[in-house]
């Protein structure tokens, strides 16, 4: 589609992708970026933008992976998961998260749901992280009607996942009003009652993520969207607010953050317009390196097109 873009087939249906880092895929419209690092090999998860030139709103029905030994060159892997996945579902694909846990992959997906009105999130499970997935439940994990937080139909989105050293795993979500519950240990249903957060200006993308001991909490501030992010000793706070990690996009209100380590660095997935056509609902993955500053606080992020070096992982192929 773009002639930045070098891929040759291979394996079938996986295809090998090689060209200047960001954005990182080239030929498709890709958005919300979730990682997980796994054996060596980081996968990212990401929406599909289908919306044509001038689409007055989101169109996603898939969600796709693609993976990098080295953080420049990513292999396709195609769609692991579709809203058609989800029975009880109806359309919208958007941002969802990923975790392992017990050797299964466990996908949490926001979706409309088809009876209950607003979006809800559903759990798909695999045992590759390159999918298939399958719906975990048969049912939504979390729908509209089990907060009354907001007035808006679109406040149990932006699934993120994070598993604790103890074991015990979370999930935070949410729009406007930051929400989050533990998760029993088959990872399918909640394990107590669900808690809010009050976040001065909290818009959507909890993220938690966690550095020599500290807990890192990023999320999406105002709207436009700036990536910011708080600090705190316990998976719940309390929190305390540090500044902006990366400014506002041009071209598209969203940005949404996922942060990872990989081969003895960190790195921060995030979405852009910078595709030709790019727009609102055209979007596209990037991806940049990340510092923490000796007092353990994050430095500004920039947004590149060179976007990271080369990082190869020993035995990843």
């Amino acid at each position: 589609m773009f002639k930045q873009s070098l891929c040759a087939l291979a394996l079938g249906a996986v295809t090998l992708c090689a060209h200047a880092a960001n954005p990182i895929v080239r030929d498709i419209f890709t958005a919300d970026p979730a990682a997980l690092v796994d054996k060596g090999r980081v996968y990212l998860y990401v929406g599909h933008d289908e919306a044509a030139v001038g689409g007055p709103d989101y169109v996603m029905k898939e969600w796709r992976v693609f993976s990098s030994c080295d953080m420049q060159k990513w292999t396709d892997h195609g769609s692991p998961l579709n809203v058609g996945a989800f029975k009880w579902a109806k359309k919208d694909a958007w941002a969802g998260d990923i975790v392992k846990r017990n050797g299964k992959y466990y996908f949490y997906a926001p979706v409309e749901h088809a009876t209950i009105p607003g979006k809800a999130i559903g759990v798909a499970v695999s045992s590759s992280p390159t999918g298939p997935f399958v719906d975990a439940r048969g049912s939504a994990l979390i729908t509209n009607d089990m907060t009354r937080e907001t007035d808006i139909s679109w406040d149990d989105i932006d699934p993120g996942v994070f598993l604790d050293d103890d074991g015990q795993a979370w999930l935070y979500w949410g729009n406007r009003v930051l929400k989050y519950a533990k998760l029993k240990k088959n990872m399918t249903e909640l394990d107590g009652p669900i808690h809010t957060q009050g976040i001065d200006q909290f818009t959507e993308a909890p993220y938690l993520h966690k550095h020599k001991g500290t807990y890192y909490l990023s999320y999406s501030r105002l709207f436009p969207e700036e990536t910011v992010y708080a600090t705190g000793k316990s998976a719940t706070g309390p929190w305390n607010f540090r500044g902006v990690i990366m400014d506002k996009n041009e071209g598209v209100k969203t940005i949404h953050q996922a942060i990872v380590d990989f081969n003895g660095k960190s790195y921060i997935f995030y979405h852009n317009s910078k595709l030709p056509t790019g727009g609102e609902f055209r979007r596209s993955v990037a991806v940049e390196e990340l510092h923490y500053n000796p007092d353990g606080t994050i430095a500004h992020v920039d947004q590149t097109e060179a976007g990271p070096a080369a990082n190869p992982s020993p035995g990843c192929k």
